[in-house]
């Protein structure tokens, strides 16, 4: 099945993709999501492409060709996006794109087991040196461990008794397997959902420690960002879209104090200004077209200048990244403003 990119023109409407800027994919896909920020920021911009999986940076090398004088695809996590970064030289970036959800191709993989919609080995890995697999967390964690795994993970309220069936009818090797053990447990799903649905999500989630590195791959995007760059991440599960929206609150606010404390003492200064406080969603006519895109939500913030950063280290790391954008005299007093402002109320506090 050919991969649709979700909430496509939301996302680059979200990044304000300008000719000449300087983008992250850090979840390149297939390059669904990467052509259109390459076309939109022609001429002169420039993509770097982050992907954990090979097969996708294969495939996103192949759909991307005709803009190769412009992209870089790197194989690796994105929680080592500020490394990656700094390693090719690219900072700072005018807007960061995180798109969470499988592709069309690593869901219909047969090798991968990602999908109960086909039989697969339980792997979901994705990056094959990974070193936990899918069956080894249902064949070797204790029945406590799988039970707080499919219940933090998956929000599967029976947890415990497919934990409990898993470990009685050890070993299961294949999705099919696991899926109709799941389904046996819990009874038939209602509507769309398969009963399996939370249950390998909780597995997936696990193996590739996704909340935690999107944890991690948040705080740095912040970090390498511009002024008034963009950080845009579409998310597929109230997990993640929990841990996006609580980043983006915390970032957009000074003081982060427990509310019983009268004095800030955090010296938290606010990083990001929240474009909306509303979720953008795929509109009707694309769920119908792509259904794989119904649960995904997608939010989006702007980083602003904190007082701590200096209008000079702003200037050199601009200089010295020869970005013709960051140079035009307009954003450029700006920016100054901007700097300017941060010092008069920091003299009158």
């Amino acid at each position: 099945m050919r991969h649709e990119p979700v909430l496509l023109e939301e996302a680059v409407q979200a990044l304000a993709v300008q000719p000449g800027g300087r983008y992250v994919d850090a979840t390149v896909g297939s390059g669904g999501h990467a052509a259109a920020i390459l076309e939109n920021s022609a001429p002169g911009g420039q993509l770097l492409g982050i992907d954990a999986d090979p097969g996708a940076i294969t495939a996103a090398g192949e759909s991307l060709k005709d803009y190769r004088d412009s992209l870089r695809l790197v194989c690796d996590h994105f929680s080592n996006l500020k490394d990656i970064c700094m390693r090719y030289d690219f900072l700072p970036v005018h807007g960061i794109l995180f798109d969470l959800g499988l592709s069309s191709m690593q869901l219909d993989d047969r090798e991968r087991g990602f999908s109960f919609q086909v039989d697969a080995p339980l792997d979901m890995r994705r990056h094959p040196d990974q070193e936990i697999t899918a069956a080894d967390i249902i064949n070797r964690y204790s029945e406590a461990e799988l039970e707080s795994i499919l219940r933090e993970y998956g929000e599967e309220p029976s947890s415990r008794r497919i934990a409990h069936r898993v470990v009685a009818a050890r070993p299961l090797n294949t999705t099919i397997e696991l899926a109709n053990l799941v389904e046996t447990a819990v009874g038939p799903g209602r509507g769309h959902i398969h009963p399996a649905t939370r249950t390998f999500q909780a597995l997936r989630i696990a193996v590739n420690r996704e909340l935690e590195q999107l944890e991690q791959a948040l705080k740095q995007a912040v970090e390498i960002l511009g002024f008034e760059g963009r950080l845009v991440v579409i998310s597929y599960h109230s997990l993640e879209d929990r841990i996006v929206k609580r980043f983006m609150q915390r970032e957009a606010v000074d003081c982060i104090c427990p509310p019983q404390v009268l004095d800030c003492v955090c010296q938290h200064q606010a990083t990001l200004r929240m474009l909306s406080r509303k979720v953008s969603k795929p509109s009707p006519f694309e769920v119908k077209r792509n259904p794989r895109s119904r649960s995904a939500r997608l939010r989006a913030a702007e980083r602003i200048a904190v007082a701590e950063e200096s209008f000079a280290d702003y200037l050199n790391i601009l200089a010295g990244n020869g970005s013709r954008v960051w140079r035009k005299p307009v954003l450029i007093e700006k920016l100054r403003q901007t700097f300017l402002a941060l010092e008069v109320t920091n003299l009158r506090m």
